[in-house]
């Protein structure tokens, strides 16, 4: 039986102390959480592949913002459990080998705040994948290309990193409708070929997790 290399080893040992230690996955721009996702930088397995790298701007602080106090905003709170907005099939799909179930996100306030993450290794072939809730209505806004049919407002972005000739690519949607803000973040990248996957197959991902996450909000 074919024993993964000692490089490989390297990188996923953060995920596994994180896994063991109940941590959650956080996104870019929160003031809530630790950035705990492997990132192609560090030696672990990508860019924010863990944590949204720089695309991904999922929880944010409170702060500031004006906004029309006259009416109550439509979405008063997160989905409380987080990791039942997607699918168990969704998850298999895009994620092979992860606990169904994911890992929540740590936050101080689940009134305005919520968020999973799923990752898992198979074979050789590494995926990540994380969605965020924000009701505030005070989280930046995605950038990227425009996301029809998505919310009021969707963009998605992706990019391609390299660390020790091992590719990484993650896609970032950011959802905007009314006064909530959905990020999904989706990466990965085969320890094998060290080739990451496609654009189309990282941007889907990302997308068939978002509308997913959206859905949630109305239940």
């Amino acid at each position: 039986m074919r024993s993964l290399p000692l490089t490989l080893v390297a990188r996923l040992l953060p995920v596994a102390v994180l896994a063991v230690a109940g941590v959650a996955m956080t996104t870019s721009g929160s003031g809530d959480t630790d950035d705990t996702r492997p990132q192609a930088a560090d030696a672990s397995p990508t860019p924010s592949a863990a944590a949204p790298t720089g695309g991904g701007a999922g929880l944010t602080p409170d702060g500031g913002g004006s906004g029309d106090t006259s009416a109550p905003p439509r979405y008063a709170r997160p989905p409380a459990e987080a990791c039942t907005a997607l699918p168990a099939a969704r998850v298999k799909e895009l994620v092979p080998g992860a606990k169904t179930s994911g890992t929540e996100m740590k936050t101080s306030d689940l009134t305005r705040r919520s968020g999973c993450s799923w990752h898992a290794l198979d074979g050789f072939d590494y995926r990540w994948l994380d969605i965020s809730f924000d009701v505030t209505g005070r989280a930046p806004a995605g950038s990227g290309d425009p996301v029809s049919g998505l919310g009021d407002k969707a963009t998605v972005n992706d990019k391609l990193t390299s660390d020790d000739d091992q590719q990484v690519r993650e896609a970032v949607v950011t959802v905007r409708k009314d006064n909530a803000t959905i990020v999904a973040t989706y990466n990965g990248g085969d320890f094998e070929s060290h080739k990451a996957p496609s654009s189309k197959e990282i941007r889907d991902g990302a997308i068939s997790a978002a509308k997913n996450a959206l859905s949630a909000l109305d239940e």
